[in-house]
């Protein structure tokens, strides 16, 4: 690199090097276009310097000293003269130094003035050895002549930096020797770099490689990437780009023999005016470079490209237009070096992510991208936006005195620019993390982090409600992105150059890392000391420190490889621009934010300039004079002076330029420190900068903490510093004016004037002054006129840099002392739209468009104006300004004139303006690009075809065929149905009708040729669909018989229903049903008469629909009989059992008849639409508002059908049985009447119960109540098992189980008992007691006496039905039973009466009866509150317990209840046959019942509405009603009954019982003669013990139920009594004691059998008899289980059939352990069976693809092969991926009308539409040739071509990625098809087996 950069070979020059500077060079140039002789004397005299001809006339000294560096002339034409010096400078590749000619300029021998004697001073002070150097010279090369070679010395080691002299020269002085010294720091080496002598020949305006010093050449030549640290105008960029030029050149020189790539080098900078201006600069190096090979004849021939400098904002200017591509991955080669802004780079890496397939990158990729739509710049919150959109929103306690642009700096560079924000997932850092910061490293707003985060947080929500974006989103957006796995696209580069790095955030110097792959071809370039880049804010240090974490961190992987070396850190000290005076100042400022923050920026060595020049004048104290400061802008008296093009006044902020403004006027360029960056004067005047601060003066004293030693008369102890260690944060907003200073500072080159009336500028007066830095002017001081004059070349120079700076207001001052009228203008409309953009999110509407619409006339008038092409890019600026401003008539106006014909066409287009869109594709459509004039064509077509009223300019279509083509390519059917009706062709015109959704006109049109039987068909398919569409489910019947079900019905009249099949009739009767005239009980008949019949033919649609019209109001069933309300029960159990099959079935929609029910349409396999008025859309009665409105439908995946519909009809049944459930409770059926019962009358007038006569109460009467019951049940399990929630135990269900108790028990025994159950007579009874025992179970569980009013009723009720049916089970593990019980249910000694009834009524130990006993001795002496008819059926349990044991003690035999007359309800459970009973405590339960009696007799009657009685059983109670005398009349007549029964049965010589029984029953007699005993027990009272069997006879006289039945034991030797037959008692026989239960209960034993037929033999516990239970007898008859309502399919059951006697046993935690790890295998299976159902329609399709391939392989003989396994194996997954990707196309393009959409949208959307219809319909038509061949039996698959099959599904796979929604298809078949034919199959290796562990779960299924 150093080769190519510095060597070259010059023709005709000597030895000695020649550096010519870039004055002397603009001279030569000049001289080679306007006076060629001069440029040959010139010339000559440079080649005569270069072979070291030092004649006198070549080289007279022109200092007058003769003690400094001499410096020479040679005189060359009259007064023309060549100034020089003999320099003396380090080789390029060895370690010497030689002698060189350094060219200073070309002047007249006039100019040569005294400013030589101080250069030659200057220059002397580099050291004795730099003068000795410079003087010495070898010997002459012949004596005499005067021909001198060049010395060379030994390097000299020089410190990296050093310090030049300073000139002690004046302002005039200065500025004469500042071009020389500066043109010294630049020049050119002419000797071995011909390429400036052939730029010079060829008149090429093009630079060259001048000399650098040690350190710049150290940069270039660096191996390592490297960090360049320098201040303003130190050389940064300079070095990168000869770096670039280095690299560049020495390919260019050795490609050729090497083949090597061209290095792909990036320049990257935040400017985008830089990086054009160094673009230009490195290809005018490049050009000199290039020059060197060219012959003296071809240089001649060559004339300098001259550069169009317009007068255009680079911005405006297309991408497409630079010639870079618009993608990261399209750059080749050619394109590089290159150099674009940090900006354009994200935008092209946006443009690639673009093309990744995952949404989240295409949604970034379409936020980032640069578009030239004006709407999406809008988005983009810049600085600008900031302070003008959103700063003015935010609170004012925040923003109040303070800077919006340091608070975006700290947002964007801090909270959500940092390094730490990589470390959060939104990219921002937490409140309590930004609080934390340091305040060292991050002191600007250390003491306001809350106010600072709430502002944040306050702009966040604003851009989230507004959507836009920042730099710092765009970055972390791009990160995330290539971070997260989306690898970059294209080549990573080999040289990364990045230039005023401190510009970027930190993070996107990790993007730009990640876009190198060489880790020595890193160079970072940069100035944290200028960071003004609103939202920039890191230091050197952290940038280094962050790279090398990015190398070794988490992302190494994607940065791939780490550098070998550590990168290099250089300073640049010199600074090329500012003198000495304004350098000096302005690192005092660097100094002291070093001193009080040396975290905040980056340490480097004082700066210096290359030659001393004028402090900075600091003015003071005259601004309390208005008269005073008047002379700095204003001459002599009445003169107006004015600043010149190279002077500016900077002002803090746009309010002290417009404050300033006022009082001078316009008297130059008045500037902001903002709008400053990047821009340099030579004379800066810094307004008022200290007196617009925010910081007070105590703040700004800490300055003075800075100062050592005296200032002035004081030293520093008198000056009251403050103290900055105490309260560093106090002092932390000094840091960032600090860094304004700076920059206020180093925009001046030579003059700077500080201009300040506020005491606030005293410390720093101080600080500068005790370093002698300042030139201090005080008030009286005479003032020099700091305004000079400029020329207006150099006016127009300025206002031309301006511009290409974005200030458009001070370019516009520049033009107009330019006298550039036009240039004005332009300025002022680029001006007019930054207000127009300033305008956007602050102002209406309205004043944006206005404020557009201004600037775009400005720029048509500057476009009218202008000449030759330049004028193109105004009209089309102004062309986007229209667009803005809403004017796109105007737009395309001036696209046209800007000849953009295809925006033009678009913006036509977009107006809506056809005709001239139409226009503009007939002139100018060769000028477009043929996509677009196709697209255009497409939509006038579009349009023209949809409008019948308007007509096109010219015919679009070449032929009718052509046109008839389009019309149904593109679903115009509007237009081609009226051509095929013309046309006769009723079935094509019918079909277009209905694909337009006109049914009712398609039917019309059908039923126009009615001898066509296709045409017919069609019409009475279509009247069938739609009669369900609108009398489907749930559809009232008032809404049939209007609108279009009243039409329908009326065309069904105009069917030939004899050619219909009979299925079509009847579905068309049915629907045609609600549209008769009928009364409503005729409508309900017919409606029942029609689901009765739908039944018995199993068609469970039509029924449901009938039985929902049925039952859609509720009978009145009030009074209804039992017979009528059991046949209602069932009825309505039959449309609750057909909706709860719906409900729980896994795919209700699989069958037409159920979508077609519900009016659900399928539109493809997984895909499914609900019409309007479903009964699926509407609201639930149960939930409706009277503003419910129905959402319009749109399709829905299976699943998402299948749930709404299972869900709509789960709420629907709920709300109907809810219904149901409301109407018997009201119903009087399900409560008797006792009065009534009892005694045939009731005296109460408002009896809600049913008054049954004695002589009905038979047993067909006692089963149709019991029925009733369990039919109910039946219905209400149906909801629980749809509504798991709604089972509530405590409530609803105990409720219905009381009912239930009361129907199997009832209280008088005229009402029946478990004797008269007969389960024949029961419809469904095996499903309602299976009900009935779920209920009992979970009751028992559920049951707490905490939350119970009722508990020891509930208890004896559930122990009373669990033993008669078979789940005493349950009762041995309940909390009821096992922990929650009640203190007061204990009877000495700690006995809980709980356990006692269960124990007497289960009866299978021999302490039962006792047990039983002291139980109820507890409730009876304690009055507990309990139901009197529960009392007496506990009672009655132990009595005949009772008298069974004394006959068993009796006699142990057979026979021993021989002769006996008994209740058969005491007979019919054989756990009571057991002599071990112990019988000793009897006589107190005789006590208890003579007590319970008494208190029976003598209680009264409680006040009115009372429950209970008062007195001594004021705690027994009754069900639906109160307990009045009659009523305890009533249970006296039951418990004597019980007590004569057992006097009568207990053996003759237990007299004492006998005795005790009748004095029992004698004591109810009445003392009181006036008061008789009631008749209902009165022959009780009055009759002996001996003739109890007889009134017990007599008062069953009048019962329709046997009660009583006489045992006979069949082979006894025992006497039998013969009264039974005259009492008519039925006599019952028996040969085994075993076979009384089973005969008399039969029904009850079978039942309960038949649902535990195979529940395990039941073992006792300890002390239980081990006589085996009857229920384990085997029933001789047995009930057939229920099938009418038992679901089909998958549906599962409601209630599980687990009810299996299970013995108590204590679980151990193993077992528990097991138990719940089975449950979770099973639900695990479960969830299984339940995915693979909801595929089953997949699996379906995919089995029957299958049978075919199978068949035709089958068939045809297909050989065994490959071939043969991938036609059986994935062929099939294929062809059901492309057939669920056919109708997800077919159903888009029927979905896509144009017309409609047209009419109601607008045009608008035409291209889109259009592109779509186009789209699909180009794919559909491939999809539907691939399944042609492809398909099973095509001749395809007979060539077996693996190869061609291959190629198939990759078709397939493109195919289905182009159909919109093939995702909701079946993806996962193409996968498997894909992979199994395409992908690669890798080679197995052989692996040593491993132990294979993966199939020992045993739970795995």
């Amino acid at each position: 690199m150093r080769v190519s950069l510095y060597f070259g070979n010059a023709d005709g020059f000597g030895d000695w090097r020649i550096l010519i500077g870039t004055n002397a060079t603009k001279k030569l140039r000049e001289f080679r276009t306007s006076d060629t002789k001069k440029f040959k004397t010139v010339y000559k005299k440079l080649k005569e310097l270069s072979s070291g001809q030092f004649s006198n006339e070549n080289q007279n000294r022109l200092d007058g000293t003769h003690s400094g560096v001499p410096i020479f002339e040679a005189r060359m034409q009259r007064d023309l003269r060549l100034v020089y010096q003999i320099d003396c400078i380090p080789d390029h590749d060895t370690e010497i130094e030689r002698q060189v000619i350094k060219i200073y300029g070309i002047y007249t021998h006039t100019r040569l003035d005294g400013v030589w004697d101080a250069m030659s001073y200057h220059l002397s002070r580099k050291g004795e050895e730099y003068l000795r150097r410079c003087i010495y010279r070898n010997k002459p090369v012949l004596p005499g002549n005067k021909v001198y070679v060049p010395a060379v010395f030994p390097r000299e080691i020089h410190d990296v930096v050093m310090e030049p002299p300073p000139l002690p020269l004046g302002d005039q002085e200065m500025d004469q020797v500042r071009p020389f010294e500066s043109a010294s720091c630049c020049l050119s080496l002419l000797r071995q770099n011909d390429n400036v002598v052939a730029g010079l020949i060829a008149k090429n305006d093009v630079e060259h490689v001048f000399e650098l010093t040690l350190q710049e050449r150290k940069i270039i030549e660096c191996t390592t990437s490297c960090y360049v640290l320098g201040r303003s105008g130190t050389g940064k960029t300079t070095t990168m780009l000869f770096k670039m030029l280095g690299i560049q050149r020495a390919w260019q020189l050795h490609s050729e023999d090497f083949d090597l790539p061209r290095p792909r080098q990036i320049f990257v900078t935040k400017s985008r005016m830089l990086a054009k201006k160094v673009e230009e600069y490195f290809v005018k190096l490049l050009q000199s470079l290039s020059l060197a090979g060219c012959t003296l004849e071809e240089l001649a021939r060559l004339q300098s490209r001259h550069v169009d400098r317009r007068l255009v904002d680079d911005d405006d200017v297309p991408d497409t237009q630079s010639g870079i591509p618009q993608r990261y991955s399209e750059l080749e080669e050619r394109h590089f070096p290159l150099f674009l802004t940090f900006d354009h780079l994200a935008r092209m890496i946006a443009a690639d992510i673009l093309e990744a397939d995952h949404p989240e990158a295409k949604r970034i990729a379409k936020l980032f991208m640069h578009s030239r739509d004006p709407e999406a710049l809008d988005t983009f919150v810049s600085y600008e936006v900031f302070v003008n959109s959103y700063w003015p929103h935010f609170p004012q306690r925040l923003t109040k005195g303070r800077d919006p642009w340091l608070m975006f700096g700290e947002i964007m560079g801090i909270i959500k620019g940092s390094e730490k924000s990589l470390e959060f997932g939104d990219g921002i850092l937490d409140k309590n993390t930004y609080y934390n910061l340091p305040s060292r490293s991050n002191p600007t707003f250390s003491g306001q982090r809350e106010v600072v985060y709430a502002i944040y947080e306050a702009y966040s929500k604003l851009k989230r409600q507004r959507q836009h974006h920042d730099v710092a989103d765009r970055t972390h957006a791009i990160l995330k992105t290539l971070l997260g796995g989306t690898s970059l696209k294209g080549h990573q580069v080999d040289f990364l150059y990045v230039d005023e790095a401190q510009d970027n955030l930190l993070i996107d110097a990790l993007l730009l890392r990640l876009l190198c792959n060489n880790p020595e071809g890193l160079f970072w370039a940069g100035d944290t000391a200028q960071t003004i880049s609103a939202g920039s804010s890191f230091r050197f240090d952290d940038l280094k420190a962050f790279i090398y974490r990015v190398e070794a961190g988490h992302t190494a992987h994607i940065v791939r490889e780490r550098a070998v070396s550590l990168p290099e850190s250089f300073q640049l000290a010199i600074n090329y621009r500012s003198h000495g005076g304004i350098v000096n100042c302005a690192h005092s400022v660097i100094e002291l934010i070093s001193h009080f923050w040396p975290n905040s920026i980056d340490h480097l060595q004082p700066e210096h300039g290359i030659i001393d020049g004028s402090k900075p004048v600091l003015f003071m104290g005259w601004g309390k004079d208005t008269t005073h400061y008047q002379q700095f802008f204003v001459g002599a008296p009445g003169s107006h002076i004015e600043f010149g093009a190279q002077q500016c006044i900077l002002v803090r902020n746009e309010r002290a330029r417009e404050k300033l403004q006022q009082q001078v006027g316009e008297i130059g360029l008045i500037m902001t420190l903002y709008e400053s960056k990047g821009l340099e004067f030579n004379d800066v005047l810094l307004y008022n900068f200290f007196e617009d601060s925010n910081v007070d003066l105590s703040r700004w004293r800490v300055v003075l903490a800075a100062i050592d030693g005296l200032v002035g008369d004081h030293n520093r102890s008198q000056l009251h510093v403050p103290t900055f260690g105490r309260d560093e944060s106090r002092y932390a907003a000094i840091c960032s004016e600090l860094k304004l200073l700076y920059v206020g500072i180093t925009r001046a080159r030579r003059r700077l004037w500080i201009v300040d009336k506020s005491d606030k500028a005293e410390p720093m007066k101080l600080f500068w002054s005790s370093r002698s830095q300042i030139q201090n002017c005080a008030p009286g001081t005479d003032v020099s006129c700091l305004a000079v004059s400029s020329t207006a070349e150099e006016w127009a120079e300025s206002g031309r840099s301006l511009f290409q700076h974005k200030r458009y207001t001070q370019a516009m001052h520049c033009f107009a002392r330019a006298n550039m009228p036009r240039e004005v203008r332009i300025a002022e409309a680029y001006h007019f739209r930054e207000l127009a953009r300033a305008t956007i999110g602050i102002a209406l509407l309205t004043e944006q468009q206005r404020a557009f619409s201004k600037a775009a006339e400005a720029f048509v008038t500057c476009a009218s104006e202008t000449p030759g092409r330049e004028k193109l890019q105004y009209y089309r600026t102004a062309a986007e300004c229209y667009v803005r401003a809403a004017e796109d008539r105007e737009a395309a106006d001036a696209y046209l004139n800007a000849e953009e014909y295809e925006l033009a066409a678009k913006r036509y287009r977009k107006a809506g303006i056809f005709n001239k869109t139409v226009d503009v594709l007939k002139s100018h459509s060769e000028k477009m690009s043929r996509d677009c004039s196709e697209e255009l064509l497409t939509v006038c077509r579009l349009y023209y075809g949809s409008k019948d009223d308007e007509k096109p300019p010219s015919s679009l279509f070449r032929s009718v065929e052509e046109e008839l083509e389009f019309l149904d390519a593109y679903g115009l059917d509007v237009a081609l149905v009226v051509l095929y009706e013309s046309h006769g062709k009723y079935v094509e015109a019918g079909e277009l009708h209905l694909s337009e959704d006109r049914p009712l006109d398609a039917i019309r049109v059908f039923l126009m040729d009615k001898s066509n039987q296709h045409a017919v068909g069609r019409a009475a398919d279509i009247l069938l669909e739609c009669l369900w569409e609108h009398c489907s489910f749930g559809v009232a019947r008032q809404e049939l018989q209007n609108g279009v079900p009243k039409t329908l019905i009326s065309l069904s009249h105009q069917l030939p229903l004899d050619s219909l099949s009979p299925r079509v009739r009847g579905e068309v009767s049915t629907a045609c049903l609600s549209g008769k005239p009928l009364t409503e009980s005729h409508y309900i008949h017919r409606s029942r008469s029609l689901a009765e019949s739908f039944t018995k033919r199993d068609e469970k649609v039509p029924a449901l629909w009938c039985l929902n019209h049925v039952f859609s109001r509720l009978p009145q069933l009030f009074s209804a009989t039992l017979e009528d309300f059991a046949h209602f029960l069932r009825k309505f159990y039959t449309y609750s059992h057909l909706l709860y099959i719906i409900a729980s079935h896994n795919d209700p929609v699989g069958g037409r008849g159920v979508r077609r029910l519900f009016g659900i349409i399928q539109l493809s396999d997984d895909q499914y639409e609900v019409q309007p008025g479903s009964f699926i859309l509407a609201t639930p009665r149960a939930v409706s508002t009277d503003d419910d409105e129905q959402k319009s439908p749109s399709p829905s995946t299976r699943g998402q059908i299948t749930g709404a519909l299972k869900e709509r009809v789960r709420l629907h049944l709920r709300y109907q049985v809810n219904a149901e459930t409301r109407l018997c409770y009201n119903a009087k059926v399900f409560s008797q009447c006792l009065l009534y019962a009892v005694n045939g009358s009731c005296n109460y007038a408002k009896c809600k119960q049913h008054h049954v006569p004695p002589s009905s109460l038979d047993p067909a009467q006692y089963n149709a109540r019991v029925g009733i019951h369990l039919q109910q049940m039946r219905i209400l399990q149906l909801v629980y098992s749809a509504f798991p929630e709604m089972r509530d135990i405590k409530g609803e269900i105990a409720d219905w189980i009381a009912h239930l108790y009361e129907a199997f028990f009832p209280p008088f025994r005229a009402q029946g008992s478990l004797a008269s159950l007969n389960w024949a007579s029961i419809q469904e009874a095996r499903d309602g007691i299976r009900v009935m025992r779920n209920w009992v179970r979970g009751s028992i569980y559920s049951l707490e006496p905490r939350y119970s009013a009722n508990f020891l009723t509930d208890i004896l009720r559930l122990i009373k039905l669990s033993s008669a049916f078979g789940e005493s089970d349950a009762l041995q593990n309940a909390n009821c039973v096992l922990r929650y019980r009640p203190r007061m249910l204990f009877r000495p000694p700690g006995r809980y009466i709980v356990a006692d009834m269960i124990d007497s009524v289960q009866s299978f130990s021999e302490s039962s009866i006792s047990a039983g006993v002291l139980g109820l001795r507890h409730i009876i002496r304690n009055n507990f509150q309990v139901n009197l008819s529960v009392l007496c059926d506990c009672i009655e349990e132990l009595l005949s317990a009772y008298v069974l044991t004394l006959r068993f003690k009796n006699n142990p035999g057979v026979d021993s209840l021989h002769d006996v007359v008994l209740p058969r309800s005491w007979l019919i459970r054989s756990n009571k046959l057991d002599a071990r009973k112990d019988v000793r405590n009897v006589d107190h339960l005789l006590d208890d019942i003579q007590y319970l009696l008494e208190r029976l007799r003598v209680g009264f009657v409680p006040f009115e509405q009372s429950v209970i009685l008062i007195f001594g059983a004021e705690n027994l109670w009754l069900m639906h009603t109160n307990v009045t005398p009659v009523h305890r009349s009533i249970f006296i007549a039951r418990i004597c009954r019980m007590l004569c029964l057992a006097s009568y049965n207990c053996p003759p010589y237990w007299v004492g019982l006998k005795a005790k029984v009748s004095n029992i029953i004698a004591s109810l007699r009445s003392n009181d003669t006036t008061r008789l005993v009631p008749s209902v027990y009165r022959k009780y009272t009055e009759a002996a013990y001996e003739h109890y069997l007889r009134v017990i006879v007599t008062y069953d006289e009048k019962h329709a139920i046997p009660n009583l039945v006489h045992l006979v034991c069949k082979g006894t030797r025992l006497r039998t009594s013969n009264f039974a037959t005259a009492w008519r008692i039925e006599r019952f026989s028996y040969n085994r004691l075993e076979e009384i239960p089973a005969r008399l209960a039969s029904p009850l034993i079978a039942a309960r059998s038949s649902l535990r037929v195979e529940a395990p033999a039941f073992e006792p516990r300890p002390g239980i008899s081990s006589q085996p239970k009857p229920d384990h007898v085997d029933p001789s008859p047995s009930i057939e289980p229920a099938k009418a309502h038992e679901p089909t399919g998958d549906v599962e059951d409601p209630l599980s059939d687990n009810d299996q006697d299970v013995p108590s046993v204590a679980a151990t935690d193993k077992e528990k352990s097991a138990a719940r790890l089975i449950q979770h295998i099973y639900r695990q299976h479960r969830q299984k069976q339940k995915r693979r159902l909801e595929r089953s329609s997949l699996e379906a399709e995919r089995s029957a693809i299958f049978v075919a391939c199978l068949k035709h392989a089958q068939t045809s003989g297909f050989a065994q092969g490959f071939y043969r396994l991938l036609y059986l194996g994935p062929l099939p997954h294929l062809l059901l991926a492309l057939k669920k990707g056919v109708n997800i196309a077919t159903f888009v393009k029927a979905t896509t009308k144009i017309p409609g959409l047209l009419l109601k949208e607008g045009h608008e959307r035409l291209e889109e539409l259009g592109r779509q219809r186009s789209e699909i319909s180009s794919t559909l038509k491939q999809g539907h040739d691939l399944l042609k061949k492809l398909s099973p039996d095509s001749q395809f698959h007979k060539n077996r071509d693996i190869g061609a099959l291959k190629d198939a599904v990759l078709r397939v796979k493109e195919v289905l990625h182009r159909i919109p929604g093939s995702a909701r298809g079946a993806p996962e078949e193409l996968d498997i098809a894909y992979k199994a034919i395409v992908s690669e199959k890798q080679a197995r290796q052989k692996e040593k087996p491993s132990l294979n562990v993966e199939d020992l779960n045993p739970y795995e299924y």
